[in-house]
């Protein structure tokens, strides 16, 4: 068996913390004040309407960005701290790719900067598409290369696994099947997924956690179940949906922040 060189598992420290994390830019702030938490081994959609600091968010986390006020730590870790850098993937809505690359290039790429590289799981899914291992980057369609995009995130074996809409330019079918690979390789590793999407439905089959943000500060935040149970009409009413509590909050933005108990840090062992 290998060593592994991540950041140590230990279920009682959430995947990714923020304590009063803010961003500025010279437009003005794109996060301010965020504050929260999403435990290790949750899948958790990240939703807000564009430019609401999503991409921002991700950024931080991976160590793209630095916080202009507050803190954000990956297992516990600064995001610039080698472990902790090891222990993530950011899939980002561009692809980054070197489109003179041989496909087999790219993969043999991530296998020597990542010494946690899956070979057979990077393979599975250049396979499911049907893409020459010696085609070059640059001659794919765009569905093609987000199958290479993802495939470098997947082989990385990630324990913290970004994804900002990263099924956009696929066709139905091969979105849902790319949803389903997801979550296995996720369940199979005990994978903390953070999925930036505007399609809904694919949220709703795929998350259990949930993260909504609105002019950079949090809206929501928790097990997904557990915000529903709290948005439930009066009486013996059912829980509104994913969808239906969604929109409520993108549409109405002087609604109530909540955040159930397992987005919400502990005081103990605050971030500084």
């Amino acid at each position: 068996m290998t060593h592994d060189p991540r950041v140590p598992h230990d279920p009682r420290v959430p995947a990714l913390r923020a304590d009063g994390l803010g961003r500025r830019y010279s437009r003005g702030w794109a996060l301010k004040d965020c504050t929260f938490q999403i435990p290790a081994g949750r899948v958790c959609a990240l939703v807000g309407p564009n430019g609401a600091g999503k991409s921002t968010l991700l950024s931080l986390a991976a160590d793209l960005l630095t916080p202009t006020e507050g803190a954000i730590r990956v297992f516990g870790e600064p995001p610039a701290a080698p472990a902790a850098r090891r222990s993530t993937a950011l899939l980002s809505q561009d692809k980054p790719l070197y489109r003179g690359f041989r496909v087999s290039e790219i993969l043999r790429m991530g296998r020597e900067m990542n010494p946690t590289w899956d070979q057979a799981a990077a393979e599975r899914v250049i396979e499911g598409g049907n893409i020459p291992l010696r085609a070059r980057v640059g001659s794919l369609s765009g569905g093609q290369r987000t199958r290479v995009a993802l495939a470098l995130a997947f082989g990385k074996r990630p324990r913290l696994l970004m994804l900002d809409e990263p099924m956009a330019d696929l066709d139905p079918l091969v979105r849902h099947e790319m949803g389903r690979l997801l979550l296995s390789e996720a369940a199979a590793h005990g994978t903390t997924v953070l999925l930036s999407s505007h399609v809904v439905s694919e949220l709703a089959d795929a998350c259990d956690f949930l993260l909504v943000i609105g002019s950079g500060r949090v809206r929501l935040a928790g097990d997904i179940d557990e915000l529903r149970a709290a948005h439930r009409t009066a009486g013996d009413g059912p829980a509104p949906s994913l969808e239906h509590l969604l929109m409520t909050y993108l549409r109405d933005p002087d609604l109530p922040t909540v955040i159930t108990p397992a987005a919400r840090p502990e005081p103990t062992g605050a971030v500084a």
